[in-house]
C-alpha cells in the first residue's frame, strides 16, 4: 500500500527564487516523496504568488499566525518549507511542526546568521569580514533564528571583484537552488515513511 506523499506548504515574503527552485525539482522528478500544495505569503505583493498560480499551487497571503495555522490544518500539511520567509515563527507554529520545518540561509552556518541576517545583508557582511568561501545551509527551524539543526551544507568561494549582488546570485545558483530541493526530499522522504 502506497502511503500518500508528503504535504508541503512553503512559506516565501519575496520573488520566489527558491520556490522556483522547487517546483522546477518537483517537475523533474528531483522531489517524489513530497508535494507542493500550498505556497503561503505574510506580503500580499510577494512575486512567489504569481510563480505558485503559474503552476497551479494554491496560494494564501496571512498577517496573523493564527490564521496560518488554521490554513496548514485545513490542507492537512505535514511539512513547511520556509523559502526567503522574512518573519521569524511563533514557538506556537515551530511546536506544532516540530522537526517538520526547515529554512535556507544564504551563509555557512554558524557564520553571518540569526536576527537581522537575511538577503543581501548576510552577504555584505561576509565580504565586510572578507571571507574566502560562503555559501548556504539548510536547517531545520527552532526557537532561536538560524539555531536548529543543519541538514545540508554547500559552499562557495568568494570572488575578489564581488559585490553583494553578485555573490547572492552565485550562492543561489551554486548552493541555494540545488541544496533546498535536495533537503526537501530528504525530509519529507523521512516524514513520509513516519507516516506508514
Amino acid at each position: 500500500m502506497s502511503v500518500e506523499k508528503t504535504r508541503i506548504c512553503v512559506l516565501v515574503s519575496g520573488g520566489g527564487t527558491n520556490l522556483q527552485a522547487l517546483l522546477d525539482a518537483q517537475k523533474a522528478g528531483r522531489i517524489t516523496s513530497g508535494k507542493i500544495v500550498l505556497v503561503g505569503s505574510n506580503n500580499p505583493e510577494a512575486y512567489a504568488l504569481t510563480r505558485a498560480a503559474e503552476h497551479g499551487v494554491d496560494s494564501f497571503v496571512f498577517t496573523e499566525e493564527a490564521a496560518l495555522l488554521d490554513k496548514l490544518a485545513e490542507e492537512e500539511i505535514d511539512m513547511i518549507v520556509l523559502a526567503g520567509f522574512l518573519k521569524i515563527l511563533s514557538p506556537n507554529v515551530i511546536r506544532a511542526y516540530e522537526g517538520r520545518i526547515i529554512n535556507i540561509h544564504p551563509a555557512l552556518i554558524p557564520s553571518f546568521c540569526g536576527k537581522g541576517c537575511y538577503g543581501l545583508h548576510v552577504h555584505e557582511k561576509a565580504l565586510e569580514y572578507g571571507v574566502k568561501v560562503t555559501g548556504a545551509t539548510v536547517h531545520f527551524v527552532n526557537e532561536i533564528p538560524d539555531g536548529g539543526q543543519i541538514i545540508a551544507q554547500k559552499a562557495v568561494d568568494v570572488l575578489p571583484e564581488d559585490t553583494p549582488e553578485t555573490l547572492q546570485k552565485r550562492v543561489m545558483e551554486q548552493a541555494e537552488w540545488i541544496l533546498l530541493p535536495e533537503a526537501t526530499e530528504a525530509v519529507a522522504a523521512e516524514i513520509r515513511k513516519g507516516k506508514n
